[in-house]
C-alpha cells in the first residue's frame, strides 16, 4: 500500500469520526433540549403549585380569594392590589405555558389543558374585571388571547356548571 493510500484512508477515517462526532453532537443537544423544556414547564407548575397550596392551607386566603373571585366590588383598594398581584402570578405561568406552546416546545395536549384552565379563571368575575382592567400588558399574543377570552366568555359551561353545583351542594 502506497503512503498516498494511507493518507487517503486515514482522511476517510477522519472523516468518518467527525460525522459520527456531529451525530452524537446533535442527540446530546437535542436531549439537553428537551431537558431544559421540561425543567421549564416544571417550574411553571411549581409556581402555580404554590398558589394551590395557599389555596388549600390558607382560609384567610382562600376567603379573600372566594370574594375577589366573585365579586370584586366587595374589595378594598389595598386588596384589590392584592388580588392583582396574586392573578399577575397566576397568569404569568398561563402565559410561559401559552408561549412554549407557540414555539412548539410544550406538547399540544398540555397547552389544551393549560388553555381550558386559562379560560376557567377567566370565567370568574373578578378575573374578568381585572383581566380587562390589568394596568400591565402580557407579551401581545397572550395579551390578545385573554381578551378573546374575556370578550368571547369562552368556557366549558358543562364543567362551569359542575363546579357551581360542587359548590352550592356545599351550602
Amino acid at each position: 500500500m502506497a503512503l498516498q493510500d494511507l493518507a487517503n484512508l486515514g482522511e476517510f477515517v477522519s472523516a468518518l469520526v467527525v460525522l459520527g462526532s456531529f451525530g452524537y453532537l446533535a442527540m446530546q443537544m437535542r436531549q439537553n433540549t428537551q431537558a431544559i423544556r421540561s425543567e421549564n414547564y416544571g417550574r411553571a407548575l411549581d409556581r402555580i403549585s404554590a398558589m394551590q397550596a395557599q389555596f388549600s392551607t390558607n382560609a384567610e386566603y382562600a376567603a379573600f380569594m372566594s370574594v375577589g373571585l366573585v365579586d370584586p366590588a366587595q374589595l378594598s383598594a389595598t386588596d384589590r392590589i392584592r388580588f392583582t398581584f396574586i392573578a399577575y402570578e397566576m397568569f404569568g405561568a398561563f402565559e410561559f405555558m401559552f408561549l412554549q406552546a407557540q414555539h412548539q416546545v410544550l406538547p399540544a395536549e398540555v397547552w389544551e389543558r393549560w388553555r381550558a384552565t386559562t379560560e376557567w379563571w377567566l370565567s370568574w368575575p373578578g378575573v374578568r374585571t381585572w383581566g380587562s382592567a390589568r394596568p400591565c400588558p402580557f407579551t401581545p399574543g397572550f395579551t390578545d388571547f385573554v381578551d378573546e377570552c374575556i370578550r368571547e366568555d369562552r368556557r366549558d359551561t358543562e364543567s362551569f356548571r359542575r363546579w357551581q353545583t360542587f359548590l352550592s351542594d356545599a351550602a
